[in-house]
């Protein structure tokens, strides 16, 4: 997961790290222990955004939030991880749910190495991935 915010955005960096990795837990099934995270934070110019794109009035107080995963999920998933994020950050973090911008990047499996050189989901699925993918 990465996470991008300004410097002057307010929030505690770790506590929102704690509240998006929750909701992949509550939402997805994630291993409480899968947590991998790059927190950033950016001066003003170096976090761009429309302030009114798709009707959506955001401020600076923005947080991008970019999740890897493994592919598989369901849109209902993915739904339900998105507002369960957004909710989290507004009751936890006083982060407005119109400043909360998620995107998903889904990839193979095997395209995961968590050390050791080795890819550790290359001839399996993880287990919290069993049974969700079409056959």
């Amino acid at each position: 997961v990465r996470i991008a915010l300004r410097r002057s955005a307010p929030g505690d960096a770790g506590a929102i790290g704690d509240c998006i990795h929750r909701a992949l837990v509550d939402a997805l099934g994630v291993p409480e222990r899968d947590r991998f995270q790059v927190i950033s934070r950016h001066e003003a110019d170096e976090i761009v955004y429309d302030g009114s794109f798709l009707g959506i009035e955001r401020t600076d107080g923005i947080v991008f939030v970019q999740i890897t995963l493994a592919a598989g999920r369901t849109t209902a998933q993915k739904t339900v991880l998105y507002r369960r994020i957004a909710d989290l950050l507004a009751a936890e973090c006083d982060v407005r749910p119109a400043d909360v911008f998620i995107t998903l990047l889904e990839i193979p499996p095997q395209n995961f190495s968590f050390g050791n050189g080795q890819a550790q989901y290359a001839d399996q699925l993880p287990p919290h991935l069993a049974g969700t993918q079409p056959a």
